[in-house]
């Protein structure tokens, strides 16, 4: 993966899970050490537990899996028989988004994008609907992103992984496509040319079953496509022109259901692995041969220069196809902010950027701060990663790295009514709802994340700044909140949505937020704009609307701002205006924030049933599936129903299948009474279907 040609012993390759500094001595994360020494004890519960689906082409490793893995054949796959079917298959279609006028004056509309290869968890053992716990890599910055490429892949596990539901649930409700990935790795790391052979294999009739097999896959499982590393060596152009004929055949047949192919920079046209840095003569017939497009964009390796990023952005445009349709690689996994990257060959200052490019391994933000981390911790990481810090994140020129959000242009899904969010990040300490904490337990689910605001952070006022960050210490509901901490000793006005809403004399804003104890009081006021900013890093027209004056001890409340007054029309941005009182710091909780026409609930799901059960050491493992309820609904929530009448949340899912671990006996009760609501977009739920575990 090194940027200049190297021995082969020396060489970093695109290898799903390797270190990016590692030697080859060291296995792929998919082959993570503690189960590959066979530490990995599955509990008897784990028999019902799903997770990400894996597969290999179609030939199996001699010998036997590790503990905890499974190997199996893609062309051996029938959704008819895939048990785990129901919990992986992703149900949030691909929202439409537009690109407003950019927070950043150096951000680019209709230039590079970015695309991120993330590994979430091991190849094998990476669950289907999140985990009792918070430490897990939660993205947030769907508006700065392309596709998103579920990145992993082992010669130990399986090649050929479909990427899990919640993440593909959270993506699509931003606008992000999500690919799978197909890792064919070096022969160093196991890789073996039959599972190559076995991909572009043809049928009697010529066809290629495994290009249908992945169409197949990706429409069951509802996401978008597929990022195809073939980099075993040893192949020949024969093998080339056949993996070419593959890619074609994948792409006719993905199509219809609006599937695309990003292909890497390994596999050149001769059959053998030579990243070229580039798209050039070598890697071209992969990305367009001279019957059209093969492949809807290129990863470029990480060994790009400026003058091959202009070159082959050049021979792009000469082929009829956009320059940014090619990823220059950046390597983040080992130094994240710190990467030495030559920026100017990608984002040159004062001329046309030159290609895209692609972040390799950006779960640095979380997997570089140390034990005992905090969701807090990461998402400060995270979001300086993105947007950057201080003057940087404002101007986009300071120092070494180039945050992505000064240089591209930031995208909105919020074109509709109802909208509403509760600035859920996907993870958490606990689960609030109304304010109060529902389960004590640490919990991930991006599948539950909110829609959130894509500008961190950017604040208008002539004072000091105020500290603005994620907090998990107390939420409205979900697992955290937006809390703006300082001195306030002048109004304050918090950019949170840009947004092409529609409104009427019937539009309102409900905005819940509470004071912490130690605040002083602040006088909140809704800022609503009706026209887009003037001009990129200029704020829009804000028209400031009255939402009452907080003081501490008031606890959560949820205060209505009619904008009707306004008059109809579109509204472009949706912020708060903070004004402190009597001199003392402020302490101040954003819950919730909804733009709707009325109040609405949705219909009850039905048909719940219990459709397995474990038992282990006392405890109850489950899996549970009921019918879809009818209308919109945005998630479903579980609960049991305890014995002395309070409920307890036990999870959420966007499906209608969901797996519960672990439940107890509470006293002496004779069943356990399990409950599924729906949920609006508005967080209404409706009415619960119900559901008995006898003990």
């Amino acid at each position: 993966m090194n940027r200049q040609p190297s021995p082969l012993p020396r060489r970093r390759v695109l290898l799903a899970g390797a270190g990016a500094a590692a030697a080859l001595a060291g296995p792929p994360l998919g082959a993570s050490p503690a189960r590959a020494a066979g530490r990995h004890r599955p509990r008897a519960t784990d028999s019902l537990q799903p997770y990400a689906s894996y597969w290999f082409p179609d030939s199996l490793p001699s010998g036997t899996p590790g503990d905890g893995i499974t190997w199996r054949s893609l062309a051996a796959w029938q959704p008819g028989t895939d048990r785990d079917l129901a919990f992986n298959r992703a149900t949030v279609p691909l929202a439409r988004r537009f690109t407003p006028v950019p927070a950043n004056p150096t951000a680019r509309a209709g230039q590079a994008r970015i695309s991120a290869l993330a590994a979430f968890d091991h190849t094998a053992g990476n669950p289907s609907q999140g985990s009792a716990t918070a430490d897990t890599y939660a993205p947030t910055h769907w508006a700065l992103l392309d596709e998103l490429v579920f990145w992993g892949g082992s010669s130990a596990e399986g090649l050929i992984l479909a990427p899990n539901a919640p993440l593909v649930d959270a993506a699509h409700r931003n606008g992000v496509p999500v690919l799978g990935t197909v890792f064919l790795p070096p022969v160093a790391y196991g890789g073996q040319l039959r599972w190559t052979r076995d991909l572009v294999r043809r049928d009697a009739a010529g066809r290629f079953p495994l290009a249908a097999k992945l169409v197949q896959v990706a429409t069951v499982y509802g996401f978008d496509g597929w990022f195809i590393n073939a980099e075993t060596g040893g192949g020949d152009a024969a093998l080339a022109a056949e993996m070419r004929a593959f890619l074609r055949a994948l792409r006719a047949a993905g199509a219809g259901q609006g599937l695309r192919i990003t292909w890497y920079d390994a596999m050149n046209r001769t059959g053998q692995v030579g990243w070229q840095g580039a798209l050039d003569d070598l890697n071209q017939p992969f990305f367009q041969d001279a019957t059209g497009p093969v492949a809807d964009s290129l990863f470029v390796d990480f060994r790009w220069s400026a003058r091959s990023l202009a070159d082959s952005g050049q021979l792009a445009e000469q082929l009829g196809r956009s320059r940014y349709e090619l990823w220059a690689g950046v390597d983040v996994e080992s130094a994240g902010w710190d990467t030495d990257t030559d920026w100017d060959a990608i984002l040159p200052e004062g001329r046309d950027q030159v290609v895209s490019f692609g972040f390799y391994r950006p779960e640095w933000t979380l997997q570089h701060l140390p034990a005992g981390r905090t969701p807090g911790q990461f998402h400060a990481a995270d979001d300086r990663f993105w947007a950057g810090e201080g003057a940087a994140a404002a101007t986009g020129g300071a120092g070494g790295w180039r945050a992505p959000a000064t240089a591209v242009a930031d995208r909105s899904t919020l074109t509709a009514l109802p909208f509403a969010t509760g600035f859920n990040t996907g993870h958490g300490l606990r689960w609030y709802e109304a304010g109060k904490v529902a389960s004590g337990t640490p919990w991930s689910h991006l599948g539950l994340q909110d829609r959130l605001p894509p500008r961190r952070w950017v604040v208008h006022t002539e004072g000091q700044r105020p500290d603005i960050s994620w907090d998990f210490d107390d939420a409205w509901r979900g697992g955290s909140s937006l809390l703006v901490r300082g001195a306030l000793d002048a109004p304050a006005t918090l950019e949170l949505f840009p947004a092409r809403l529609p409104a009427g004399a019937a539009t309102v804003l409900d905005l819940t937020h509470r004071l912490d104890p130690a605040s002083g009081p602040v006088a909140v006021e809704v800022a609503v704009a009706t026209r887009p900013a003037p001009a990129p890093g200029r704020p829009a027209p804000y028209v400031h609307l009255p939402a009452g004056t907080l003081r501490p001890g008031d606890g959560w409340r949820t205060d209505t701002v009619r904008l009707g007054p306004l008059g109809s029309g579109t509204l472009h941005a949706l912020g708060v205006r903070l004004t402190g009182r009597g001199g003392a710091a402020v302490a101040w909780r954003l819950g919730a924030l909804a733009v709707h026409d009325g109040a609405a609930s949705p219909a009850a799901p039905g048909g719940l049933r219990i459709t397995d059960t474990a038992a282990d050491d006392g405890a109850v493992s489950v899996r549970l599936a009921w019918r879809r309820a009818d209308g919109p609904v945005r998630h479903y929530e579980l609960h049991r129903r305890l014995p002395d009448g309070s409920r307890r949340f036990l999870g959420g899912t966007c499906g209608t299948a969901l797996y519960i671990p672990g439940l107890r006996r509470a006293g002496t009760e004779p069943a356990a009474e399990i409950e599924v609501r729906a949920v609006h977009e508005l967080f209404t739920t409706s009415e619960p279907a119900r559901v008995q575990l006898p003990w």
